[in-house]
């Protein structure tokens, strides 16, 4: 029982981080299409720039290639962590609508609650709306390849057995 949690946390991290890629792919490619004084630094780079300044490091500007060297590794991380949870409390059930239903979730939890209550970003309450329609949908896009690849994972491992 043991092992199996262990190998689904580790097959979640795994598939967590490969889910962030098309997220980040997404979030990119949407946020050209916003309307120009909506285009402000996306969530990842302000949380990294917040995170690195509280910790003593002065963040290098937004859009130099270190802050941007910084924002994929943290926002890679986070993708893994978060997919990590998501592969030790669903494992077995893990496919495509739990993954939206746990990225929604995600979403929420970070940009509603977790994030403003830090003073990391201000509550997503406070964006303008086509921002959070980004986000909601990068989140969306996370989770549903998330739950896809965690499946699959876990698909070649019985296969394997």
């Amino acid at each position: 029982m043991r092992d199996r949690v262990t190998s689904d946390v580790g097959r979640g991290a795994c598939a967590g981080l490969i889910a962030t890629v098309p997220m980040t792919g997404f979030m990119l490619t949407a946020h050209r299409a916003l309307p120009e004084h909506e285009r402000y630094a996306l969530p990842p780079e302000q949380i990294t720039t917040v995170l690195l300044n509280r910790s003593g490091i002065e963040a290098p500007p937004v859009g130099k290639p270190a802050h941007m060297l910084a924002t994929g590794v943290a926002h890679l991380a986070y993708g893994a962590v978060a997919g990590g949870l998501y592969g030790g409390a669903l494992g077995r059930k893990a496919g495509p609508a739990s993954g939206v239903l746990y990225g929604l979730s995600v979403w929420a939890g970070s940009y509603l609650a977790l994030l403003p209550s830090q003073n990391i970003l201000r509550p997503a309450t406070e964006h303008p709306w086509r921002r959070n329609v980004l986000m909601i949908v990068a989140h969306v896009v996370w989770g549903g390849t998330l739950g896809t690849t965690l499946h699959m994972l876990r698909s070649a491992a019985r296969q394997k057995r």
